[in-house]
């Protein structure tokens, strides 16, 4: 057997430290690449429509999102009102707190996904909002947005559906604008939806220790006045 000469050497694929040398591992890596094909793909299907009649307001709404300003409103408007629609503005603030602080704290730090390349897709000018600087993944928009609409949907049911659409229009502005791609948006509708259900378990369970204390607190006063009225 002839050694290799070194021209041979240097063009022989080599297995590096970070290639998966297992089967299940370069399975998986192979999976992740066409995950990201397809997403990029969406991406680029969506710049390249025209659609110049929501360009415009698509564009509006994705700005009109941001730091949550709409979801904020709306919870203002229900905290006006008595009774249910005050808790259920109380939920969906909580649910928006768990999940911008698990998107922009945790999975863009995690991920740290670079954003789309919003020219050489060739995004029109008129869909542009300032791009972040943040990581794209995930889309702390969508992940907020379908976090107040769960947790406002569930306390308050004739919510769910038009708070769910307008949660929706949000997070697909975000691809049309150009500042995500459909992949970010997607892991930001599961990270809302499991925000808001943490939040709505964690003021479940801070309501039953409420009603516990006021309900060991009331016996201990009807015990107080027995003994007052026995003394």
């Amino acid at each position: 057997m002839t050694e290799p000469t070194p021209d041979e050497a240097a063009v022989r694929p080599l297995v590096t430290a970070e290639e998966p040398a297992t089967g299940p591992g370069r399975a998986l890596s192979a999976v992740l690449h066409d995950l990201r094909a397809v997403d990029g793909a969406l991406y680029a299907a969506v710049a390249a429509t025209p659609t110049p009649t929501l360009d415009r307001a698509l564009r509006r709404l994705s700005h009109a999102a941001d730091h949550s300003k709409i979801s904020f409103a709306i919870a203002a408007a229900l905290a006006l009102g008595e009774g249910r629609p005050r808790r259920a503005a109380l939920a969906g603030v909580g649910a928006i707190a768990v999940a911008s602080a698990s998107a922009n704290l945790l999975g863009k730090r995690l991920v740290r996904r670079a954003r789309p390349d919003r020219e050489a897709a060739r995004v029109t000018v008129d869909r542009h909002v300032p791009m972040p600087e943040s990581a794209s993944f995930p889309s702390g928009h969508t992940a907020s947005a379908v976090a107040f609409a769960t947790a406002v949907g569930v306390v308050l049911p004739p919510a769910a559906v038009p708070l769910g659409a307008l949660a929706g229009a949000v997070g697909y502005s975000r691809v049309h604008t150009g500042v995500h791609y459909p992949g970010d948006v997607a892991a930001g509708a599961v990270l809302g939806i499991a925000s808001a259900a943490a939040s709505l378990a964690a003021a479940a369970a801070a309501t039953a220790e409420s009603s516990r204390w006021r309900t060991a607190a009331a016996a201990g006063r009807a015990l107080l006045r027995r003994g007052r009225a026995g003394g």
